[in-house]
């Protein structure tokens, strides 16, 4: 009778474990709160949707109006691994009750970085449970500082926008924005986060009064840390970006000799760029700006002007020197975003002093991305340093205004 017993338990706990692993072979749907812990200990929220479609499931990451979708998510028994479709980075996680926990890794050129991270689903809040009551309204245009007191002090742009207490926005700097921002106002406290696949950023400040905010924190990845303050100024502006580089004296033409990522050599000097309006795009697969400018180039500017004598040439600047390890990163890349023009590897990496020596004629880079339009006799014309994306408004539509501007009247120009 006790041998029956025993074999009658084992046979429910059996069927116990079978029926928790069936239920746990899928995500649950619906909006879902994630945290990364920073080595600070400091949680840095955002938010996704988890949805069902064609039997598939995917996530959408949600940044104020920015909808990202990562399809590349595979159950293995209690184990869920999600790999993004940029940036080289992916989640290893266990499910734990309802939600998840595990990493979030980022693969380097030579290491991998490693945060914490939690998640529940049913959980649209992303800093406060409870809402909480904003003793401010932040909206506006801020001159904000960066490192004030050292000799890596930077000035940026911060554009918000509050309604009740939710607040979205972005700070814009020379080398371009840090994209969609989301977050609220809790009394006198400032938070806003961000988390796209390959960068996860966290602000808070205080807010002094109504023209002030101090006290303010940067939190990006896992370690890197930066203060902040801000002064509401309607005026606030970054350098025109078409001023910031130039090449050097004695120079009008660029040139170069690169591999695609098939291994051919690309020069500027090939027919198919004879009599064209070039535009060559600095860019790197770790570069969120250069993300936002080869979308706008694919879906945008290419189509419109390719047909009318338009070329663009992508050199890319890959944090490795391994041929095989950029052209892997730029593969994915291309795919994402159906990448129609060559993207050439430079074999330089984006450290100080190397954009230059794969560029010797240029003098005082800034950053990335950075496009060196030249016109049907190879002349340099202009260089923009940096990229206003989709997620700072009215500067990424005054961009393409004149980029568009820029572009026509070039056509017009005789070869």
């Amino acid at each position: 009778m006790l041998v029956k017993k025993q074999t009658l338990l084992s046979f429910i706990f059996t069927l116990f474990i079978f029926f928790s692993a069936s239920a746990q072979s899928k995500l649950q749907t619906g909006v879902w709160r994630g945290v990364l812990k920073t080595a600070s200990g400091k949680e840095l929220p955002f938010n996704f949707d988890v949805e069902t479609i064609g039997g598939h499931q995917q996530l959408v990451i949600i940044n104020s109006a920015e909808r990202f979708k990562v399809t590349d998510i595979k159950i293995k028994g209690d184990s869920v691994f999600i790999h993004m479709p940029l940036f080289n980075s992916e989640f290893k996680l266990k499910f734990a009750g309802k939600g998840l926990r595990g990493q979030w890794i980022k693969h380097l050129a030579d290491k991998d970085a490693a945060m914490d991270f939690t998640a529940q689903p049913n959980t649209s809040y992303r800093f406060f449970k409870t809402a909480k009551k904003s003793n401010f309204d932040v909206s506006g245009r801020w001159a904000v500082v960066f490192d004030a007191s050292t000799p890596q002090m930077e000035k940026l742009v911060g554009e918000f926008k509050q309604r009740g207490s939710k607040v979205t926005g972005t700070f814009l700097s020379i080398s371009g924005d840090y994209r969609y921002l989301e977050g609220t106002v809790a009394g006198d406290r400032f938070y806003l986060s961000c988390f796209d696949g390959g960068h996860a950023y966290l602000f808070t400040a205080k807010i002094s009064n109504a023209k002030t905010l101090g006290d303010g924190m940067y939190y990006a990845g896992l370690s890197g840390l930066d203060r902040w303050t801000a002064v509401k100024d309607a005026n606030a502006k970054l350098p025109d970006a078409y001023s910031l580089v130039a090449l050097k004296p004695g120079y009008k033409k660029i040139d170069f000799n690169f591999r695609d990522i098939n291994g051919h050599k690309v020069s500027l000097s090939d027919s198919r760029f004879k009599n064209k309006v070039v535009i060559v795009q600095l860019l790197g697969s770790w570069c969120p700006n250069c993300m936002d400018e080869t979308n706008f180039f694919v879906n945008n500017y290419y189509p419109k002007y390719h047909a009318k004598g338009v070329e663009i040439i992508g050199l890319a600047y890959e944090r490795t020197t391994d041929f095989a390890k950029s052209q892997k990163t730029l593969q994915q890349l291309k795919n994402h975003f159906n990448i129609s023009y060559p993207l050439l590897i430079t074999g330089y990496t984006p450290a100080r002093g190397d954009p230059e020596k794969s560029l010797p004629m240029l003098a005082g880079f800034k950053g990335f991305p950075t496009a060196i339009i030249i016109d049907k006799k190879g002349v340099v014309r202009k260089i923009h340093t940096g990229f206003s994306g989709p997620g700072t408004g009215v500067y990424y539509t005054q961009f393409i205004n004149e980029f568009d501007k820029l572009t026509e009247e070039l056509l017009r120009e005789r070869e």
